[in-house]
C-alpha cells in the first residue's frame, strides 16, 4: 500500500445511546428516528466542513480537517441529535480506501472513546486537545488516563462539557469517584529523624515540595496537601482508605548540618507492597534537584507524565530553610501567617534571586494580603504582588502558581477573557493542583458559565477531599442546581470524615436560610461552630430577623445598611437578600450610583483572607442566594456597567441564566448596553 493512501485526520465517531433497547421496544420507530438523525448529522458535518464517510446501523463516522471544527461539530451533535448520541473524537493516522472510507488506528481510537462517553457529550483524546486553543479548549475537562476497550494502551481523555455532562457530573457529586484506571497518589508528610525535633517544618517542606512537583503530572491524580498532611504518625495507616488512594508515598528526612538523608518509599495500598524505595545522601545545596528526581521517578512508576520545570541547580541552604519556614507560615491561612511568610521570602529572594518557587510564593502571599473588601488594583501592595509574580514567570514561563496569582490580581470587573485564559493555563500546567482547578471553576462562574465550572469544582474536591473550601464549593453547586437536600446530605458525608469548618458551616446555614427553613437555620447557628464566631453570628443573626420584619421596617434596615460609607464598599453578597425581601429598587439604585461614580464594589464585608477581588462575581453567578438578584429585569443594567455584556457578545458565550430568568435576557442586555453607551 502506498504512502499516499495514508493521512492525518480528525475522526468523530458517534452512535445512538440505548439503540438496542430502543429497537427491541419499537423497531419501526427507531428505524425512522435513525433515518431522520442521519440528515441532521450530515447537515452539521457539512456546516463545519466535514463529511460522513461511513455508517452502520446506528453508528456514524465523520472526518474533519481541523480539531476546532471537529469539537464545534461534536458540541452541536451532542446538543441537537435526538435521540441522544455518544461521541468520540481523535486525531491520528488513517488509511484512505478507494471508496473514500477511512480505516486504521485513528478510527479505532475514536470509536473506543465513543463507547465510554456519556449520552449527550463526547470524549476527546489528548492528541486533539493539544491542537486547540480558545473557547473550544475551555470546554474540555480532563478525565485522566483511560483504558480503551480491546486495546493495550491507555490515553488521556477529555470530556466535552455539555448540559448533559454537567447534569451527570452534578448528579454524581455526593459519591463521585475517579475511574479505576487512574492512579491516585497521596504524599504523606515525611517523618523528621533529625536530632532537632523543631525541624519538622523541614521534613514537611521536603515532602510538600515533592507533592507540588507531582501536581504537574498528567495521567494520575495527586491528593492535595490539606487532605494528605492530616495523616501523621499512627494515622498514616488510614490514609489510603480514607483518601481512596491507590498509592502512598512516604518517607523520612534527617538533616545534619549541610548533609541531608532522605528515605522514600512508594507503596501500593491494595497489596501493601513496596513498588519502589530509595535512600539519598546529598548535600543540602542539591535538595531541589533531589526533590525533582524523586517526583519524576514516582510519576514514571505510576505512568504519569511530569512536566519539567526550571530549578535553581544549587541553592544556599540557609535560603532554602527560610523558604520552608515561609511555606509553614503560609499554611497557617491567616493575615499573620501571610505577613510572616512575606518577610521570610523577601530575605530568600535577596539571597537567591533566581529561586522561582520563592518568587511565586512571595507573589501568592502578597496577593492574599491585599484588602479583601475592595478592588486593590494599582495600589503599591498590588504592584508588589504583581512584580514578584512577573519575576517568577520571567524565570519560568510555565510556573503554574504564578498564573493563579495573575488571575487573582486582575481587576474585579473587566478583562474577563484574559482572566479565563490565565486561569485555564494554570490548570494546564498543574492538572493536579486543586487550588488552580477551583480557581478556574470560580473564574468560569464570574462570567456566568456555572455549568461549565461545576465539573472543575468536583475535580478540585476529588483532588483534595478534606479541604473545606472544596467541599463548600460542591455543596454550593448542588444547592444552586436546585437540590438543597442533596447538598445537605453531601455535607453530612463530609462531616463524618472531618468536623465542620467555617467554610462548610456557612454553606450549611445558607442552604437552610435560602430554602426558608429559618428555624433549622437558627438552630444550626446556635449549635455549630458559627456561634463561636462573633462576626458571623452577628451577620447571620441579622439575616434571621428579615423574615419577621414588616416590609417598611425591612426597607428602613436596607436603606441604612446599603447607604454609602467611607470605610466600607457596597457588598454584592447582600444584594440577593435585599432583593428577596422586597428591596430591589434600593439595591439597583445604589449599585448603579456606585458604578457610575467609579466607586468600588466588594464581594463580601466578612473579613476573609480568602476573598478574591478578581472573582467577586462568582458570588453572583455561583450562589443560590443571588438568584433573586439575577431574576430582576434590572440585572442586565448591572452587567452592562461592568462590561459583562461586551464579553458575552464578543465571545458568543452567554451565561446560563440567559435561559433561566423570567424575562428576555438577551433583549434586556441589548437595551441596557445601549443605555449605558449613551452616558
Amino acid at each position: 500500500m502506498s504512502d499516499a493512501s495514508r493521512k492525518i485526520a480528525v475522526i468523530v465517531a458517534l452512535d445512538v445511546a440505548g439503540y438496542s433497547a430502543r429497537t427491541e421496544a419499537d423497531e419501526a420507530k427507531t428505524t425512522t428516528e435513525v433515518a431522520a438523525l442521519r440528515r441532521v448529522i450530515e447537515a452539521i458535518a457539512n456546516a463545519h466542513a466535514g463529511r460522513v464517510f461511513n455508517t452502520a446501523g446506528d453508528g456514524f463516522m465523520l472526518e474533519f480537517g481541523s480539531s476546532v471544527a471537529a469539537i464545534e461539530a461534536a458540541s452541536e451533535l451532542a446538543d441537537k441529535c435526538e435521540p441522544r448520541v455518544r461521541i468520540g473524537v481523535h486525531l491520528g493516522e488513517v488509511v484512505v480506501q478507494p471508496n473514500g472510507d477511512l480505516l486504521g488506528h485513528g478510527v479505532n481510537v475514536a470509536a473506543r472513546l465513543m463507547t465510554q462517553s456519556i449520552p449527550g457529550s463526547a470524549l476527546v483524546s489528548a492528541d486533539v486537545r493539544r491542537t486547540i486553543r480558545g473557547p473550544s479548549a475551555e470546554r474540555l475537562v480532563s478525565q485522566g488516563m483511560m483504558q480503551l476497550d480491546k486495546m493495550a494502551e491507555t490515553i488521556e481523555a477529555f470530556a466535552l462539557v455539555t448540559p448533559a455532562y454537567a447534569a451527570q457530573s452534578a448528579k454524581e457529586a455526593p459519591a463521585r469517584t475517579e475511574k479505576a484506571t487512574e492512579a491516585t497518589l497521596a504524599v504523606l508528610p515525611f517523618d523528621n529523624l533529625s536530632d532537632d525535633k523543631e525541624m519538622q517544618f523541614f521534613s514537611d517542606g521536603v515532602s510538600e515540595e515533592i507533592l507540588q512537583a507531582l501536581t504537574r503530572s498528567a495521567g494520575m491524580r495527586v491528593i492535595g496537601r490539606t487532605s494528605s498532611f492530616q495523616f501523621r504518625g499512627e494515622r498514616k495507616g488510614e490514609a489510603g482508605h480514607i483518601l481512596k488512594a491507590t498509592h502512598i508515598l512516604d518517607g523520612t528526612v534527617r538533616k545534619a548540618g549541610a548533609r541531608l538523608r532522605i528515605n522514600v518509599q512508594l507503596t501500593e495500598t491494595a497489596t501493601n507492597a513496596a513498588l519502589w524505595s530509595e535512600r539519598y545522601d546529598r548535600d543540602l545545596t542539591d535538595v531541589l534537584a533531589l526533590q525533582d528526581d524523586i517526583a519524576a521517578t514516582v510519576a514514571s512508576s505510576l505512568r504519569g507524565v511530569l512536566r519539567s520545570a526550571p530549578r535553581t541547580p544549587q541553592i544556599d541552604p540557609r535560603a532554602y530553610e527560610l523558604y520552608l519556614k515561609a511555606y509553614q507560615q503560609r499554611s497557617l491561612i491567616s493575615p499573620e501567617g501571610f505577613g510572616g511568610a512575606q518577610l521570610l521570602l523577601e530575605e530568600v529572594v535577596a539571597r537567591e534571586p533566581d529561586f522561582v518557587d520563592a518568587w511565586a510564593l512571595l507573589g501568592t502571599v502578597r496577593t492574599m494580603l491585599l484588602s479583601a473588601d475592595r478592588d486593590s488594583t494599582g495600589t503599591p501592595q498590588h504592584n508588589a504582588a504583581l512584580a514578584a509574580t512577573r519575576r517568577a514567570l520571567a524565570l519560568d514561563p510555565n510556573c503554574a502558581i504564578a498564573y493563579w496569582n495573575l488571575t487573582n490580581l486582575m481587576p474585579a470587573f473587566g478583562q474577563y477573557a484574559e482572566r479565563l485564559q490565565l486561569a485555564r493555563r494554570g490548570v494546564e500546567l498543574a492538572p493536579n493542583g486543586s487550588s488552580l482547578v477551583r480557581s478556574y471553576s470560580s473564574t468560569l462562574y464570574t462570567v456566568g458559565r456555572r455549568k461549565e465550572g461545576m465539573p472543575y469544582s468536583l475535580r478540585a474536591a476529588t483532588l483534595d477531599p478534606m479541604n473545606p473550601m472544596n467541599a463548600s464549593a460542591v455543596a454550593g453547586d448542588l444547592e444552586n442546581d436546585g437540590r438543597p437536600d442533596e447538598a445537605l446530605a453531601y455535607l453530612d458525608t463530609v462531616f463524618k470524615v472531618q468536623p465542620p469548618s467555617l467554610w462548610t458551616a456557612v454553606v450549611k446555614f445558607m442552604i437552610f436560610f435560602n430554602a426558608s427553613r429559618f428555624a433549622e437555620a437558627a438552630a444550626y447557628l446556635n449549635d455549630s461552630i458559627l456561634g463561636q464566631n462573633e462576626e458571623l453570628k452577628q451577620i447571620f443573626g441579622f439575616l434571621l430577623t428579615l423574615p419577621t420584619l414588616p416590609q417598611q421596617q425591612t426597607r428602613t434596615v436596607f436603606v441604612e445598611f446599603l447607604k454609602p460609607r467611607q470605610d466600607r464598599a457596597l457588598a454584592l453578597g447582600i444584594c440577593g437578600h435585599a432583593v428577596r425581601f422586597g428591596c430591589a429598587d434600593i439595591v439597583f439604585d445604589r449599585l448603579f450610583a456606585e458604578l457610575d461614580a467609579g466607586r468600588p464594589i466588594a464581594g463580601s464585608n466578612v473579613n476573609s483572607v480568602h476573598a478574591s477581588r478578581a472573582t467577586v462575581l462568582s458570588l453572583v453567578f455561583g450562589r443560590a442566594e443571588a438568584k433573586p438578584f439575577i431574576a430582576d429585569a434590572r440585572f442586565p443594567g448591572f452587567c452592562a456597567r461592568i462590561g459583562l455584556i461586551d464579553y458575552w457578545r464578543a465571545s458568543g458565550r452567554w451565561p446560563d441564566c440567559a435561559d433561566e430568568v423570567p424575562y428576555d435576557f438577551k433583549s434586556e442586555c441589548e437595551r441596557a448596553a445601549a443605555e449605558v453607551s449613551k452616558t
